[in-house]
């Protein structure tokens, strides 16, 4: 029926999930598998986490949706949360993380134009190639990816792209113009991209240094994703402004957020920007809870060890094939050669029971829930091992 009846925009895996748990997931037949995609850093607290479904069933007894045309409790608690927990000044609530980017650019420019002084309509953002930041027609006009940006002009000017992980680049191409940086801490969806160590550092300074603001996207890499609260925390990184989202939500809710320094965020007026149901009651309350969650838990601290464990445990499997391991936390890709059949290789890991998907450059991703035990990193290591031995014997 969603073949017949739905846009043909994404090919799935063959399993229909039907019920889930912690890090695993039950397909119609009874069939059990570790989530190693973890919808893609949204379900970090694990399927159905206890205290995400108390919030959410304690706040549909009280009220769900507002918009905001009027104040709720709910809002103020979890903003200030928010704020805390990033340690940023300001947060605009929103729902999907492409929105979190627009409000991020939207931001960004007012501020241009009305604080440092740019010349109305233009000013100019650098992103990074092969980024990726969402799929509005905004965003993808200035993706590297033929097939996300392929037949969907005209683009929105006003970006310029530099490769990742190069300072000088960066450097090289701010004129008077720029109004910000928009970057990945982390490229998550280009392949598990890991920029050199004080790039990140290094940023931070030349944004400075230029009155250029920085806008870190930490969507996929952020709340403790990666080992630490959020990816810029490795280094002296502190963003302007920040997209933030995914985990946010408790694997249960869309939620997100544009965050940042006052000074920058205080540009917007009422009126100007908006989200009917960024903000409403129940996505607070999720959004707060699963903030705590993270913390109580010290999901930081389990993503670091975790995944040490894991990208070793994958660096130690000796196959040929394996042409790279790169990762952070439980943000893990491991790259196979071009003579590996990688929809063999798919089909290798169903039948042993573990969930991924290939990304850009012939990598599979491990991202599962931060919750997960230590005894299944040692299960996804042994099956891993099993699944391409048996495609590449």
């Amino acid at each position: 029926m969603a073949e017949q009846y739905g846009t043909h925009n994404y090919h799935p895996l063959p399993v229909n999930a039907v019920r889930g748990e912690g890090a695993l997931l039950w397909d119609g037949e009874g069939n059990e598998y570790i989530d190693c995609i973890g919808a893609y850093s949204a379900v970090a607290h694990g399927h159905l986490n206890p205290a995400i479904v108390g919030a959410i069933t304690e706040q549909l007894a009280r009220i769900a949706v507002t918009s905001r045309a009027m104040h709720c409790t709910e809002l103020g608690l979890f903003l200030k949360g928010l704020c805390e927990y990033t340690g940023l000044d300001m947060a605009c609530p929103m729902n999907t993380g492409a929105e979190a980017v627009e409000t991020c650019i939207k931001i960004a420019r007012k501020w241009a134009y009305t604080v440092k002084g740019v010349p109305i309509d233009q000013a100019e953002i650098i992103a990074c190639q092969d980024n990726f930041h969402g799929r509005t027609t905004t965003i993808v006009g200035f993706s590297t990816e033929e097939g996300y940006r392929h037949n969907f002009g005209p683009y929105t000017p006003g970006f310029k792209v530099i490769p990742f992980g190069d300072a000088q680049a960066l450097r090289d191409v701010i004129t008077p113009n720029t109004a910000a940086f928009l970057v990945e801490p982390i490229q998550a969806e280009g392949g598990i991209i890991i920029p050199p160590v004080g790039w990140m550092n290094e940023v931070r300074q030349i944004c400075t240094e230029n009155n250029v603001l920085l806008i870190w996207d930490e969507v996929q890499t952020g709340f403790c994703r990666t080992g630490a609260r959020f990816a810029w925390n490795h280094e002296d990184a502190k963003p302007d402004l920040m997209s933030v989202g995914k985990p946010l939500g408790g694997g249960i809710l869309p939620v997100s957020a544009a965050v940042g320094i006052r000074s920058v965020m205080e540009v917007l007026k009422p009126g100007e920007h908006g989200s009917t149901f960024g903000g409403a009651p129940i996505s607070c309350a999720v959004g707060l809870m699963a903030m705590a969650e993270m913390e109580k838990e010290d999901y930081a601290g389990k993503s670091a060890r975790l995944g040490a464990k894991l990208i070793e445990g994958i660096k130690s499997i000796n196959s040929p094939h394996i042409t790279e391991v790169r990762g952070k936390g439980l943000l893990v890709g491991m790259e196979l050669g071009e003579s590996v059949d990688s929809a063999k290789l798919s089909r290798a890991f169903l039948s042993r029971g573990i969930l991924t998907k290939e990304t850009r450059q012939r990598t599979f991703r491990f991202t599962p829930p931060l919750v997960i035990a230590e005894t299944m990193i040692d299960t996804i290591l042994e099956r891993t091992e099993d699944a391409i031995r048996s495609v590449t014997a």
